[in-house]
């Protein structure tokens, strides 16, 4: 039986072309990594200094109580279904509790969870910024703001970190990017790629010229409490009077469990200002994709709880030790300069030419 045509057929060939999000969405990082391909010395084992994943060389291992609390989640059989888009209440707020701070306590309806902390920091950016406007990204600094903004037609300005004062924030340069199109400034602390930790004093700083342009922030805190010794972190929250923060977080690091893929953002309100628009709008936003992993989900309140503080004492002696060893074998090259970092998983090196940095 011959197809009745309806409509005249505009095309006399096949194409199927991409869309334009597609065509505007690059990864550098990953696309590095995921097209690698490489012949290793077979005389030598490769050392991946590629990617930031915890579980790589399997020499840092997960919590017990992380791993009984999934099987758990399991064999309840009471997760495995659809969530609320937002995630189930009760893993809500545990994230709530565990995110909380005097200055700025939450419950569960602050928090939505995610696929991981790039799927938080992608309903945060997406909520915030329109096509044709700005957000404002560190430099150096993680390439995946840059990544979600560019896919959606949102702009990227950047604004410099100082390798001289340990990769604080250059305010000058902060101040400098902003204009009548910015959206929103993005805040990573402790750092990606730079490892650095900001003091409570710079944090407000930052959040001054915040408020005095009265731009919410995205608060990159996937690092949070994964300091060395002698350093400290503060949560962006804990210094804010005025200044709305979504600050986004997960398992990721602190837990290492990047591939469980559990992310939240946490909705530091101030004086109702989220509470207009972008708490509904990131209900919304959520609803795209139904949600993150249901049995991490039903796992997360003990997770969160029944981790031990050894376990976490233990990781970042094992991290700051082999950063200590990296520093002090990178600073003996002629032309080398490593910034020691004060936490997270990476270390920043600069390139001295005529003993100037570069």
């Amino acid at each position: 039986m011959e197809p009745v045509m309806k409509k005249k057929c505009l095309r006399d060939k096949w194409e199927v072309p991409s869309s334009t999000m597609a065509k505007n969405t690059l990864n550098p990082i990953r696309k590095i990594v995921d097209e690698m391909k490489l012949t290793p010395n077979p005389q030598k084992e490769m050392i991946a200094l590629s990617i930031g994943d915890p579980t790589v060389f399997g020499n840092l291992p997960i919590a017990e109580e992380a791993i009984s609390a999934i099987i758990q989640s399991t064999q309840e059989q009471k997760c495995n279904g659809y969530a609320p888009s937002i995630g189930y209440e009760k893993s809500r707020a545990a994230v709530a509790e565990y995110e909380s701070c005097p200055e700025s306590p939450l419950t569960a309806k602050d928090i939505v969870l995610t696929s991981g902390c790039s799927g938080a920091l992608d309903l945060a950016i997406s909520v915030l910024a329109n096509p044709g406007q700005n957000i404002l990204i560190p430099r150096p600094g993680f390439s995946l703001y840059k990544t979600l903004a560019d896919s959606t037609g949102i702009e990227t300005k950047f604004y410099n970190l100082d390798p001289d004062k340990l990769w604080e924030v250059d305010i000058e340069s902060l101040e400098s990017a902003i204009d009548e199109n910015t959206a929103a400034i993005v805040v990573n602390n402790p750092s990606n790629p730079c490892g650095s930790v900001f003091s409570k004093e710079h944090l407000k700083e930052i959040l001054d010229v915040a408020s005095a342009y009265k731009l919410p922030i995205i608060g990159d805190e996937i690092y949070a409490h994964f300091v060395f010794s002698g350093f400290k972190y503060y949560p962006l929250a804990s210094q804010s009077v005025d200044v709305p923060i979504l600050s986004c977080g997960g398992l990721t690091k602190r837990f290492l469990v990047p591939g469980w893929r559990m992310g939240w953002i946490a909705v530091h309100d101030r004086n109702g200002v989220l509470s207009k628009e972008v708490r509904q709008g990131l209900i919304a936003l959520s609803q795209r994709i139904l949600g993150p992993n249901t049995i991490v989900q039903g796992a997360l309140p003990d997770i969160l709880t029944k981790t031990p503080q050894d376990f976490y004492d233990n990781t970042l002696n094992a991290v700051e030790a082999n950063a200590k060893i990296c520093y002090e074998a990178l600073v003996k090259i002629p032309g080398l300069k490593p910034v020691m970092p004060q936490g997270a998983m990476y270390m920043m090196v600069r390139e001295q030419r005529n003993n100037i940095g570069t």
